[in-house]
């Protein structure tokens, strides 16, 4: 197992968690100002990412015991915590976004993006889990 790659999972795992937590969090506090579908309410917006999360850490854990095909899937779901947030930009014109939302948003789609595209690079081109099967 290689540990640069284990430490650059960890990197992005790390960045990804604080990102979404400061968003949500602000979105949270200022969720009338958020434009968002209505089925989203305030109580939802902690529990989803705390559930995220918790796939995000499994997904960690998996990759390191080298379970690869279950560390994948674990991440991708997690890495839609990030990506879902670029979501809000359906819902609303970009005047309506502070520029602090702006940050949070586009934060939270680049460390979504990270950790899909690390799980795409080493599932489909670094092979982790077939050099492992060996």
């Amino acid at each position: 197992m290689n540990t640069k790659t284990q430490n650059m999972l960890k990197v992005f795992l790390i960045a990804s968690v604080f990102s979404t937590a400061i968003h949500f969090v602000d979105n949270y506090l200022y969720f009338e100002q958020y434009p968002q579908p209505g089925w989203i309410t305030p109580p939802g917006i902690p529990r989803s990412w705390l559930i995220w999360t918790i796939f995000g850490l499994a997904g960690y854990w998996l990759y390191v015991s080298q379970r690869f095909w279950l560390a994948y899937m674990c991440l991708l779901v997690y890495s839609t915590c990030g990506l879902s947030s670029l979501a809000h930009y359906f819902y609303g014109a970009l005047h309506e976004f502070s520029p602090a939302m702006h940050l949070l948003i586009l934060a939270d789609g680049l460390a979504g993006s990270l950790i899909l595209g690390f799980t795409v690079w080493s599932g489909l081109i670094q092979k982790e889990a077939r050099r492992a099967s060996f």
